[in-house]
């Protein structure tokens, strides 16, 4: 049985995440639907990454198995006019070993978060940013940044609902930079829990705002509780933009 794999952007916005949910529109749903509506075939594909209600993907990877050895491009197109108008598009399709899977064979994942810093309203991007009107230090985030990224207990800047095994995880990357009016958050690692980039992009916030100091963020980490955390960022600002295998 052939096997696929898919590389996948979305807007978030409609759907109650990337994961098939009893109630509510998921990626998922959408584009197993689409899969079944050109092949005939009732499948269940597997994600990457399980983004939350809102969040947006410029670079998803699932896998899917297909009775048929179908052209990729045949299944990157079928899929797409099927999927129509969901704002989902698969941008490839790929023949790939029977042991690749899209979550379990990722070496990594890299998440973009933006934030609107200005005093007029968003208006072209408004599902798809954090607009924050006071003042930020997109400086002072950057520097703060770097005391959350190696291996700690994340426990801070966990979901009370994460179903990870552990809260220890290693962050290889979180840098900060100022375009403009934008402030643009990037994260990378093996894998996140459950809330961890909003999270800890909430607490930087603080930093940026003249709040929190560096040391005041370091302890958050420290204290290893979730009540230290600061306001978690809306999941309209947030993007998966990169698997690594």
């Amino acid at each position: 049985m052939p096997r696929y794999k898919l590389v996948i952007e979305y807007d978030g916005t409609p759907f109650v995440g990337w994961q098939f949910q009893a109630v509510g529109d998921s990626v998922q749903a959408r584009i197993e639907d689409a899969i079944a509506r050109f092949s005939g075939q009732q499948v269940r594909i597997q994600g990457a990454g399980r983004t939350d209600a809102g969040v947006h993907a410029t670079h998803q990877v699932a896998h899917v198995d297909l009775d048929r050895d179908w052209p990729t491009d045949t299944v990157r197109d079928a899929i797409n006019a099927k999927i129509r108008p969901a704002p989902v598009a698969i941008l490839s399709a790929e023949r790939v070993a029977d042991d690749f899977n899209a979550r379990t064979s990722a070496r990594g994942r890299r998440y973009l978060y933006r934030i609107v810093n200005r005093r007029p309203p968003v208006a072209l991007d408004a599902d798809r940013v954090w607009h924050v009107k006071w003042p930020l230090d997109a400086d002072a985030m950057a520097d703060a940044a770097q005391a959350l990224v190696g291996r700690h207990d994340f426990t801070t800047f966990r979901s009370s609902d994460c179903q990870a095994l552990s809260p220890v995880k290693t962050l290889d990357r979180l840098d900060v930079e100022r375009i403009g009016d934008e402030i643009r958050v990037f994260a990378s690692a093996r894998s996140f829990l459950h809330h961890q980039v909003r999270s800890m992009v909430g607490s930087l916030q603080l930093v940026g705002a003249g709040r929190w100091t560096k040391d005041e963020l370091r302890d958050a980490l420290d204290s290893r509780q979730r009540s230290r955390c600061g306001a978690m960022a809306p999941s309209c600002g947030l993007y998966l933009i990169g698997v690594d295998y």
